[in-house]
């Protein structure tokens, strides 16, 4: 019996078709609260707009650079999901890296409950946060409007599911979009139904590629589409990656 680890290796050195390991990154189920604060500077240095789309995690440790997607999270609930890139540190917290097996702070939590949870619904640390502020409410991440309000459908404060997808290996490809989302379908095709956006500069894993509608957009030409998670799917006309870049295709198809 071959164990897992060593068939993540395998299909990575063979290209094996189907290979799994790009849709297996750390997740949790956290609380999402929207960011609001327009106009207001990131830690990263933007300035947030009521268009944007970004989150913001409570660690440094999971902070992109500016304009950046080398810290991306995919966020979802029961029926849509988001890409997009980790630009603000927050909520509550400032090094909550909660996703980390050995964290900053708060190492007796488990990995995958956030400080904030953890002293809003079991009074861990007397119910404050770091700064000795009483904790209101269990957020973990915080969502940019657009991503909120448009890209998940949202309109009060929900849990999430959440993926780190820096947290694991695989292909890459970096968003390249004129500054609007990109649409994430159900099947390869503009004809497939909108589950999602993702974030121009967001960095997306590619477990596989599939063959679809013919697709011009600023990556170029191509009827290749990325699978990017499990039934979600972008067009590669507008994702960048870099020379040499190969993924296996799907197999089975969709």
């Amino acid at each position: 019996m071959i164990k897992r680890g060593v068939m993540l290796v395998v299909a990575l050195v063979m290209g094996l078709p189907g290979a799994a390991w790009a849709d297996d990154p750390f997740e949790a189920r956290v609380y999402a609260t929207r960011e609001g604060l327009i106009g207001e500077v990131t830690a990263n240095g933007h300035r947030i707009a009521s268009e944007d789309l970004f989150a913001a995690l409570p660690s440094r440790l999971g902070l992109a650079g500016r304009n950046q997607g080398n810290r991306t999270v995919r966020v979802c609930t029961a029926t849509r999901c988001v890409f997009i890139p980790v630009w603000d540190v927050g909520p509550w917290n400032t090094k909550d890296d909660y996703w980390n097996a050995n964290r900053q702070m708060w190492k007796d939590l488990p990995r995958g409950k956030p400080a904030a949870q953890a002293a809003y619904a079991d009074g861990y640390n007397r119910g404050r946060d770091e700064f000795g502020r009483t904790v209101s409410n269990p957020a973990g991440i915080d969502l940019a409007d657009r991503a909120f309000r448009d890209g998940l459908g949202l309109r009060d404060n929900a849990w999430v599911r959440v993926a780190f997808l820096w947290t694991t290996p695989g292909p890459r490809g970096s968003v390249a979009t004129d500054g609007s989302p990109l649409l994430v379908r159900d099947k390869p095709s503009r004809t497939g139904a909108v589950v999602g956006f993702a974030a121009g500069a967001a960095q997306l894993p590619i477990s596989c590629q599939i063959r679809g509608e013919q697709i011009t957009g600023e990556a170029g030409a191509t009827d290749l589409w990325d699978r990017v998670a499990p039934g979600k799917y972008v067009s590669h006309a507008f994702v960048a990656t870099p020379a040499g870049f190969t993924a296996p295709p799907c197999t089975p198809a969709p």
